[in-house]
């Protein structure tokens, strides 16, 4: 049977508590349900090469369509709104699709200022690599030592991680060098920066449409 659509489990987000260490934070297993994670997985766009590729930049599945219509949509801005008390009705979102991870990524960093809400979704299966902890985002406690860690996150099984952006909301992972499927969704603010931050995220969508483009 073909899967149409995809029913992100929004109640399970809705019953989980925000977690205050190291910074405000929820996780939610199984965002996407088991029973369409397989299909969800199996839909997923082509990325050889590493970095972040604009939704408009791929040719998406139907049922991939569906999911970043839904991560876009107010159902999910709403749910995350009232989980951490925001506003976030008139912001904008900037949504990217990863397909591998390289060597220099997931170096401790903090996301732009430009961000006021990070959501990331991992739609890969268990591998012994997540087993042995490469490539599992951490939520660090200071910006000097990924092994300061209060919460790992494997990327596996349709786990949701959303966090508003804050002096001290550092993250970053072991060293992982391979296939790892991430949705990253942001609710961007609404200043120059943020503008300028969206331009370069249409232009990289359009450059990654050209034929010569990796």
């Amino acid at each position: 049977m073909v899967v149409a659509s995809v029913q992100p489990d929004f109640a399970a987000l809705a019953a989980t508590p925000v977690s205050d260490q190291p910074f405000p934070h929820v996780v939610v297993k199984n965002f996407i349900r088991p029973e369409d994670l397989d299909a969800v997985f199996a839909s997923l766009p082509a990325m050889s090469s590493g970095g972040s590729f604009p939704p408009e930049s791929l040719s998406l599945a139907p049922l991939v369509n569906n999911l970043v219509e839904q991560l876009q949509g107010d159902v999910l801005r709403d749910a995350i709104a009232a989980k951490f008390g925001l506003d976030l009705a008139d912001a904008p979102t900037m949504l990217t699709l990863r397909g591998r991870t390289r060597e220099k990524d997931g170096r401790i960093h903090r996301d732009s200022d430009a961000k006021r809400v990070t959501v990331l979704l991992y739609l890969n299966p268990s591998s012994a690599a997540f087993e042995r902890q490469e490539g599992c985002l951490r939520l660090l406690r200071g910006p000097d030592d990924v092994e300061n860690y209060a919460v790992e996150v494997p990327p596996v099984n349709g786990t949701l991680l959303v966090f508003p952006n804050g002096p001290t909301t550092w993250h970053g992972h072991r060293r992982y060098v391979g296939p790892r499927y991430t949705i990253q969704l942001n609710y961007m603010e609404t200043g120059a920066k943020a503008r300028s931050e969206l331009r370069r995220h249409k232009l990289s969508a359009f450059a990654k449409k050209l034929p010569f483009a990796a």
